[in-house]
């Protein structure tokens, strides 16, 4: 996968799961871009980093929310919804209310920038971009998370960033004046005075230039410009100066790929128990198409449709999985659009449109019960039903709250029964009940190589799936004490202090069983 792609998708997920417009990250990478360019034009001395590219920060700002998905399961509990919890965070004007939640969610942004920061690092980004990406939540008054840092130690483009995002959040929400006014109320604490002065007098020209669609191509102009370090005078289609331009998309940066698994496994921080839930889907649909008889083409794209299957989940309130939960007719809403989201991302994958489509197909059923097209017979594609049916069975086959794992019998009936209710093709369902499945895993992007004992990967692969020290210790027959050995052990190989990092590095790395 085309890391650029992976940014897009990531900027897609990161925007769904705070509740966003989809084109928040990418209007805010803009910003950014803009507000970093104007500074070093001014001779602003924002930091010791102040004279990386803008691209920098413009990357910073599309990778900002890529990690909430691991955090999402802290916001359910303080929240309630996560989803929507955040969206009002980051729409609240009032700086003190807003300086006094942040203030409660450590362990959510020391997971989030840590993530975050693994995930820069997996894409092979300059250390410039990983470093501000494990300090997104630091402010210049030293009160921000996750390590307090003050000043000119917080990587400069952090500011630029946060500046940027509630720029483009406040004129959105309560329109430009009061946009200034809420950040100006923000001055010398979230970020220095002297870039809030910046931004304000360019506010108007910015705002309007986004509006106009300025900010359409920033994904290819800000990953240029931050692997190349090098900017253009290109001009965009309004007459303006770009802060790198696809053109740039050559050398190192043309060759750049990642494992789509990576996007894969981010989506899957969301809930634990979903661990490597899109690999499964992705291998059971692959197997299948190969039962079928589908060429080796074809359950390629099958393969890459189960990875990307799970995006539109982003937008969904990790308390709608929740065990006993009563679901209202907005909540069957959101899950009933959770695909139509995964379609929607097909727009922005360059290399993956045709395996997002057919990803979007994997709720529609045979009947035209599904969602979200309700498309029903023939109107349904045969890679789409072999996905539908692989997803079913996966689904089936795990364990989640409310609903113990099916041994491989049961979960063969419970696919029949749908097969005899007319939702799922007959031929698909066969050969996803009958295919044997291979155990994938990529190579790990990084070449640093780490060990851990049996005894390690078997704890952390409870962990992983969110069993407490407690429950991990009576599944494997150990003290608690003993697992919490064993997991600070496996944590400190992988240079890791939380749960959801030391996931998504062990499972990019192969450390962990599908």
């Amino acid at each position: 996968m085309p890391v650029l792609d992976a940014v897009r998708a990531l900027a897609f997920v990161g925007d769904l799961s705070m509740g966003q417009p989809v084109d928040h990250s990418t209007r805010a990478a803009w910003l950014a871009a803009r507000i970093a360019e104007a500074a070093r034009a001014e001779g602003l001395a924002l930091g010791r980093d102040a004279d990386e590219a803008p691209g920098h920060a413009a990357c910073v700002a599309l990778l900002r929310w890529s990690g909430c998905t691991a955090n999402a399961p802290e916001f359910s509990v303080l929240m309630g919804d996560d989803v929507g919890g955040r969206d009002a965070m980051l729409s609240n004007g009032s700086a003190a209310e807003a300086s006094a939640l942040a203030g409660t969610l450590g362990d959510a942004a020391l997971i989030h920038c840590e993530v975050a920061g693994e995930i820069a690092r997996l894409l092979g980004l300059p250390v410039g971009i990983e470093r501000a990406m494990h300090h997104l939540f630091e402010t210049w008054d030293g009160r921000g998370k996750p390590a307090g840092l003050r000043g000119d130690a917080v990587p400069a483009v952090v500011f630029a960033v946060a500046l940027a995002g509630d720029l483009e959040i406040f004129s959105r929400v309560h329109g430009l004046p009061a946009a200034l006014r809420h950040i100006a109320e923000r001055a010398d604490a979230k970020y220095p005075q002297a870039l809030v002065a910046l931004a304000t007098r360019h506010a108007a020209d910015w705002m309007a230039a986004l509006d106009e669609g300025a900010h359409e191509a920033v994904g290819d102009a800000a990953m240029a410009s931050s692997m190349t370090g090098a900017e253009c005078s290109a001009q965009d289609a309004h007459g303006r100066r770009a802060a790198g331009s696809a053109p740039e998309l050559n050398g190192a940066l043309a060759a750049l790929h990642t494992p789509l698994e990576l996007v894969a496994d981010v989506i899957d921080l969301k809930l634990p128990w979903m661990t490597g839930l899109s690999r499964r889907v992705a291998e059971a649909a692959r197997a299948a198409g190969a039962a079928l008889g589908l060429d080796e083409p074809a359950q390629a794209r099958l393969h890459r449709a189960g990875l990307l299957h799970g995006i539109g989940r982003a937008s969904v309130p990790n308390a709608l999985w929740s065990e006993g939960r009563r679901l209202g007719e907005a909540d069957r809403e959101r899950l009933r659009l959770m695909p139509y989201w995964t379609g929607r991302a097909a727009r922005r994958l360059t290399a993956l449109q045709e395996e997002a489509e057919l990803a979007s197909f994997v709720d529609e059923r045979m009947d035209g019960s599904g969602a979200f097209r309700g498309a029903s017979g023939a109107a349904i594609p045969v890679p789409a039903r072999v996905l539908a049916a692989a997803a079913a069975w996966v689904t089936a086959r795990t364990a989640r709250p409310g609903a113990p794992a099916l041994d491989v019998d049961a979960a063969r009936a419970a696919l029949q029964v749908e097969v005899a209710a007319g939702r799922l093709d007959a031929q698909a369902t066969a050969a996803v009940c009958g295919a044997e499945p291979r155990r994938m895993t990529p190579t790990a992007p990084s070449p640093a190589t780490v060990t851990l004992s049996a005894r390690e990967t078997e704890v952390l692969a409870r962990i992983a799936i969110g069993e407490s020290n407690k429950e991990a210790a009576k599944v494997l027959g150990i003290s608690p004490a003993t697992v919490r050995t064993h997991l600070e052990s496996a944590f400190r190989k992988l240079g890791c202090s939380t749960r959801a990092a030391a996931t998504l590095k062990a499972m990019t790395m192969g450390l962990l069983p599908v």
